[in-house]
C-alpha cells in the first residue's frame, strides 16, 4: 500500500524503529540509519529482528561532516525521517527540518520525544514507564486491590509514539503529495498517552455526580463498576475476560452461567453502576465463575456469542489458531 514511499529511519529503542516497522509492513521502504559501532539493540538479538525486518540497514557516522553529508544526499531521495534524539540535536548538527527541506522541499520530519519539542519538560530524559506515569494512564491500570500495575506492554513507547507517529507521518505525506511541501512533526509520547485516555475522562465526568469524587479502582464503567465487564478468578487461579457490555451479549452470558433471572440486571436495563445491585451482582457472578476451572469455562463458552474469553498466557496466544496460522499483519487488507 505505501511502496514508493522512501523513509530514512534515524531511531533507536523501540517507539521510532517500530512506527518504521509498521511503514515497512505496509509497503514502505526503509532505510535504517546506525550509528558505525550498531544499533544497540542489536545486542538483544530477537527484538532488534522483531523491530527491523524488512529495513535496509546502513552504518553513518553522525559526528563527522561527512557523514552528516551522506544523510543530507539520502534525504534528497527521501519522503520522510524519523528521529527520536533529544529537541535540538538535529538542529544542531545541521540536520533540522530547515536543513532538510533545502535539499527535499517535500520532506516530513518526524520527531519523537517524551515530552515534545517546547516546554520545560522538553529536555527532560525518560522511558515508557515515566511517560505512562506522568500522563495519568499509570494510575488508571490499578488492581483490585489499587496497587498500581506495571505493564509488560510498553503503552507509551507504541500506543503514545509509534502509532500517534504512523497516523501524523501518512497524513503530512498525504498533504506533501497535494502541496509539494513537507512538515515538522513534534510527536510526544506523554501527550499521546494522555490522548487515549478519552474514555475515562468521559466516564469519569460522568460517574463523579453519583459518587460524589471521582472513580476509584473498580468505580469507572470499564475497569469494575459493571458487573457484565470485568475480570473474574476462576478456581485455578486462571482468569476470565467478561465483556458483555450490551444487553444482548449480557443476556446470552447469562445462559451460559445457569442464572437466567440476571439477564434483567444489566446497566442497559437501569441496574446503576456502583448501586448495591450491581456490587451484589458482581460479587455473585465472582463467586460463580470462582467454582470453575478455567477450561471449563473456556468450553462453555466457546461457541457462545457472549463476548466472555479466557484470559491466556503469551505462549498460549502463540499457540492458538487466531494467531499461529495463518501469519498476519493486524492491519490486512482484503483484495
Amino acid at each position: 500500500m505505501l511502496q514508493g514511499l522512501r523513509v530514512l529511519d534515524l531511531t533507536r529503542n523501540l517507539p521510532g524503529p517500530f512506527a518504521t516497522r509498521m511503514l515497512a509492513d505496509l509497503g514502505a521502504e526503509i532505510v535504517k540509519v546506525e550509528p558505525p559501532e550498531g544499533d544497540p539493540a542489536r545486542a538483544l538479538g530477537s527484538l532488534f529482528e522483531a523491530l527491523n525486518r524488512g529495513k535496509d540497514c546502513r552504518k553513518v557516522d553522525f559526528k563527522t561532516e561527512d557523514g552528516r553529508a551522506t544523510l543530507r544526499e539520502w534525504a534528497r531521495e527521501a519522503d520522510v525521517v524519523v528521529d527520536s534524539f533529544r529537541p535540538g540535536v538535529l538542529d544542531a548538527m545541521g540536520l533540522g527540518h530547515a536543513a532538510l527541506s533545502a535539499v527535499q522541499p517535500r520532506i516530513v520530519l518526524c520527531s519523537i520525544t517524551g515530552y515534545g519539542q517546547t516546554g520545560e519538560w522538553a529536555q527532560r530524559a525518560g522511558h515508557d514507564l515515566n511517560f505512562m506515569a506522568m500522563s495519568g494512564a499509570l494510575d488508571q491500570m490499578r488492581a483490585r486491590n489499587g496497587d498500581v500495575a506495571m505493564s509488560n506492554i510498553q503503552w507509551g513507547d507504541l500506543a503514545g509514539g509509534s502509532s500517534m507517529a504512523c497516523i501524523a507521518i501518512l497524513a503530512a505525506v498525504f498533504e506533501a503529495q497535494r502541496t509539494g511541501r513537507g512538515r515538522f512533526l513534534d510527536v510526544s509520547m506523554a501527550h499521546g498517552l494522555f490522548a487515549h485516555q478519552v474514555m475515562p475522562q468521559a466516564t469519569g465526568a460522568l460517574l463523579e455526580p453519583m459518587l460524589g469524587r471521582k472513580p476509584r479502582v473498580g468505580e469507572d464503567m470499564l475497569n469494575g463498576a459493571l458487573p457484565c465487564y470485568g475480570l473474574y478468578r476462576t478456581q485455578d487461579d486462571r482468569w476470565l475476560a467478561v465483556g458483555a457490555l450490551e444487553h444482548k451479549f449480557w443476556r446470552v452470558a447469562c445462559e451460559v452461567f445457569e442464572r437466567p433471572q440476571w439477564a434483567a440486571q444489566h446497566w442497559q436495563r437501569g441496574l446503576m453502576p456502583n448501586s448495591p445491585e450491581s456490587n451484589a451482582l458482581r460479587e455473585a457472578v465472582d463467586a460463580l465463575v470462582a467454582s470453575r476451572p478455567l477450561a471449563d469455562w473456556a468450553a462453555r463458552f466457546g461457541a457462545a456469542d457472549a463476548c466472555v474469553t479466557p484470559v491466556l498466557t503469551l505462549d498460549e496466544a502463540t499457540r492458538h489458531p487466531l494467531f499461529a496460522a495463518p501469519a498476519r499483519l493486524p492491519w490486512a487488507a482484503v483484495e
